[in-house]
C-alpha cells in the first residue's frame, strides 16, 4: 500500500517516503532546498530503476513467481517488493493469482498491439465478423484482467440501434455474460477472493448481487456450457456467451453476441447462436499457438 499523503514511511535503504528532508545543521536554506532536491531525485531514479527489475522478471516469469522469490530476486525485503507490487496491481501492470498468490504481469503491461493480445485478437477477427455477417448483431471479444473482464475486440452490428462497447473497456465478471463464461472455469474459492475485492455492485434491477446466488447461477453456466446476461450489466442490453478453450495459454477468454433485449434471441433460437459460438470458440483456440504466446508474456 503507498503511503498517504503527507505521512511518512522507510523503504529500503533508510530513505524517508512522504517526508520533506530535514535541515541539516550550518546549510544556508537556499543549500538544504538543493540537498532535498537531490535526495528526492536520486531517490526517484531508485525507484524507477527498481519497478522496472520487477517488472522485468515478471515478463520472464509468464507462470507468475510468488512474493519471496520475487524479493530474493530483485534483492529487496519483502515488505518493500509488496508495496511495489500492491500500487503496480492497483493499476493493473502486475495482477496476482487469487488461488496462489504468485504474481504476473497485468493486460495494462501491454499494448493491445502487443503479441499475446494482438495475436489473439487478430486470429479470432475473422470468425468474430463471421458471426456478426450471420447474425447481424455486435459480437465481441473478452479476457480476464484480474478481477473483471476487458474487451479486447469488438464487431459492431451494422445495425443502427446496436450494442459496442469499446475495446479496453472492463466489465465485471458478476454482471456480464463474458464475465460470467469465463468465471465458470474458475474455482469457487478464487472468484470468492476476487469478490472480497471488486464486490457485486447493483449495475441495474436485474443484477445479480449476492455471492451465494451467483454462485447457483455459475452452476448452472456450467452445466449448460454458455452463459446469458439479461439486462443485468445494462437496462435493456442481453448478451450471450462461451468461453474460449486456450490450452497452455496464460489468458482466459471468451466471445459473446450483444443486443437490445428487443432483438435478442428467443429460447428456442439460443441453442443455434450457442453451437455458433463455440464453434468460432474452438476455431479460434485452434488458431492460436500456445508457444509464440508464451515466449510473449
Amino acid at each position: 500500500m503507498s503511503p498517504q499523503r503527507g505521512s511518512s514511511s522507510t523503504d529500503d535503504g533508510g530513505v524517508t517516503i512522504g517526508a520533506s528532508p530535514r535541515p541539516v545543521r550550518g546549510r544556508a536554506p537556499a543549500a538544504d532546498a538543493d540537498a532535498g532536491s537531490a535526495v528526492a531525485a536520486t531517490y526517484s531514479m531508485r525507484a524507477v530503476g527498481r519497478t522496472l527489475d520487477i517488472l522485468d522478471l515478471l515478463a520472464r516469469s509468464p507462470e507468475g513467481i510468488s512474493l519471496s522469490d520475487l524479493a530474493k530476486a530483485v534483492g529487496m525485503p519483502k515488505s518493500s517488493v509488496f508495496r511495489y507490487a500492491a500500487v503496480l496491481e492497483a493499476r493493473r501492470y502486475v495482477m496476482r493469482d487469487v488461488h496462489n498468490g504468485h504474481y504476473r504481469l497485468g493486460l495494462a503491461a501491454f499494448s493491445f498491439h502487443t503479441p499475446p493480445l494482438r495475436a489473439l485478437a487478430t486470429r479470432a477477427k475473422p470468425w468474430l465478423e463471421q458471426l456478426r455477417d450471420e447474425f447481424q448483431e455486435t459480437i465481441n471479444l473478452g479476457v480476464l484482467d484480474g478481477g473483471r473482464v476487458v474487451y479486447l475486440e469488438v464487431v459492431e452490428s451494422p445495425k443502427a440501434m446496436r450494442l459496442s462497447a469499446r475495446p479496453g473497456d472492463h466489465d465485471f465478471i458478476h454482471a456480464s455474460a463474458l464475465g460470467k463464461a469465463i468465471a465458470a472455469g474458475i474455482d469457487d474459492d478464487s472468484l470468492r477472493k476476487i469478490f472480497e475485492i471488486e464486490g457485486l455492485p447493483r449495475l441495474t434491477s436485474r443484477t445479480i448481487t449476492d455471492v451465494e446466488e451467483y454462485m447457483r447461477t455459475l452452476s448452472r453456466v456450467r452445466e449448460l456450457g454458455y452463459a446469458t446476461d439479461s439486462s443485468e450489466a445494462e437496462e435493456g442490453a442481453c448478451c450471450v456467451a462461451v468461453a474460449v478453450p486456450l490450452q497452455d495459454i496464460p489468458l482466459r477468454a471468451a466471445i459473446s453476441l450483444s443486443s437490445p433485449a428487443t432483438r435478442f434471441p428467443r429460447a428456442d433460437e439460443i441453442l443455434n447462436v450457442v453451437a455458433k459460438l463455440r464453434d468460432a470458440a474452438a476455431e479460434i483456440a485452434a488458431s492460436v499457438a500456445p508457444e509464440p504466446l508464451e515466449r510473449a508474456w
